[in-house]
């Protein structure tokens, strides 16, 4: 849906059905809406394509997929077509709820299965309104932006369980609008950790950087709730990446326009090659295990942020601790990366399994957890850094004198002789 805007007045609906009961139907709908009857018009989904090719799009359009041999295909080409903002109510005589699904993926607002009845077609339509006239965050307005990115030291520590946990806390508990990104291409776990199918939008993205816009993402991004939305991929293992990386650029800045929160699960290898990924990043979340390849790694990756992206607030997580079983003390881990431990989840093999029974995130599984609880302290700090980023003056010592106030070294497990774990946020942490 990438269409140039065209300098025309904008119809509020417009309708293309392939036969004459189901024009009956909406017709009269549409007049009690006070939008014109005669933008119903006779004619299919292709019909509006060559229609919408040489005029303006509706703010609504409603077409019908009875006659496309190829819905997915045909629906492509109309967004080829469709100016940003156009909200697309489909019908059609499939009752398939895969198309149903897929068709969501691709943008579409909803889909109303034929014949259709008054008091359905009704609903959709209002729906549609509604949702085409709820406000929009614009500049200048308070709504701020925290881009948070998840790195693991090592594989298998991790991360990508950390970033779709962080990703459904923050949209589910804090109520964020929040958009996850696995670049993980051809192996990523993102939305199979929430029990969804990753879809071709990371893809498309890829391949076609000029076609990402607001409209793409809307199109593009795969729904877990109503503030959570993913966007990944399983390219296959024999078609190598190849990108300078401007799409990821692209879809971080769209993510900035339409989320509040934006989860960067970053393997290491898309960290070396693609170094810009963190240019506008707030936070990075280095998740890694106690272990002497992990103390290893986690040297470097902090040096190179030291170095390349001074800008971002860094959190070390010790994840999977096994207290009596660690490779490495986490006093000796600590003086070997020369840094303290922002916080330690505990490692839980039946609440990970618990959690890949039921097709949900970890910290959505496994509430009431110790490893839950850490996770929740996690994400609060998250969010606590990015409200102190935003708010910060633009001098760089005086950001640092702010955050110096926020110390979040206090929050190490250090107090739990005295008993005031709690009080310092480190509720649910394994001791040390």
């Amino acid at each position: 849906m990438n269409a140039p805007w065209k300098h025309q007045a904008r119809e509020p609906f417009a309708a293309y059905l392939c036969d004459d009961a189901s024009l009956d139907v909406l017709r009269p709908l549409v007049a009690d809406m006070g939008w014109a009857p005669e933008k119903c018009q006779r004619g299919g989904l292709r019909n509006a394509v060559q229609a919408l090719s040489v005029a303006s799009s509706p703010h609504i359009l409603m077409v019908d997929l009875s006659e496309s041999g190829d819905p997915l295909s045909d629906i492509n080409a109309l967004a080829e077509v469709c100016e940003p903002g156009t909200v697309v109510l489909a019908t059609g005589q499939l009752n398939d709820v895969r198309l149903y699904r897929d068709l969501l993926a691709s943008g579409i607002h909803d889909y109303i299965l034929k014949p259709l009845q008054p008091h359905v077609l009704h609903d959709a339509l209002a729906g549609a309104h509604a949702f085409f006239s709820q406000p929009r965050h614009e500049e200048g307005s308070e709504a701020r932006h925290i881009s948070t990115a998840i790195i693991g030291t090592r594989g298998g520590v991790g991360a990508s369980t950390l970033a779709t946990s962080l990703a459904w806390l923050f949209a589910t508990e804090h109520q964020h609008p929040t958009a996850l990104l696995d670049l993980d291409i051809h192996f990523g776990t993102g939305a199979l950790s929430l029990d969804l199918e990753p879809g071709r939008g990371l893809t498309d993205a890829i391949e076609n950087p000029s076609r990402i816009d607001g409209l793409f993402i809307e199109r593009a991004m795969i729904r877990a709730n109503d503030n959570l939305a993913i966007l990944s991929a399983e390219a296959p293992i024999n078609q190598p990446l190849l990108t300078d990386g401007s799409a990821f650029m692209q879809l971080e800045q769209e993510f900035r326009a339409a989320f509040q929160m934006t989860v960067v699960d970053l393997p290491r290898n898309m960290l070396i090659n693609f170094p810009q990924l963190l240019a506008d990043t707030n936070v990075a979340v280095i998740a890694t295990e106690l272990t002497l390849a992990g103390a290893r790694d986690s040297i470097r990756i902090l040096s190179w942020l030291k170095g390349n992206a001074p800008h971002i607030h860094v959190l070390m997580v010790a994840n999977k601790v096994q207290t009596g079983t660690i490779e490495i003390s986490k006093a000796d881990f600590e003086a070997s990366i020369e840094r303290k431990i922002d916080f330690q989840i505990p490692y839980d093999f039946k609440a990970a399994t618990h959690a890949a029974k039921l097709g949900q995130t970890f910290s959505e599984a496994n509430r009431a957890t110790k490893a839950g609880g850490a996770l929740r302290d996690l994400a609060q700090a998250v969010r606590s850094i990015g409200f102190v980023t935003e708010t910060a003056p633009a001098a760089k010592d005086e950001k640092k004198s702010l955050l110096g106030k926020f110390d979040l070294k206090s929050i190490l497990p250090k107090k739990d002789k005295s008993g005031n774990g709690a009080k310092d946020g480190t509720k649910g942490k394994a001791p040390a």
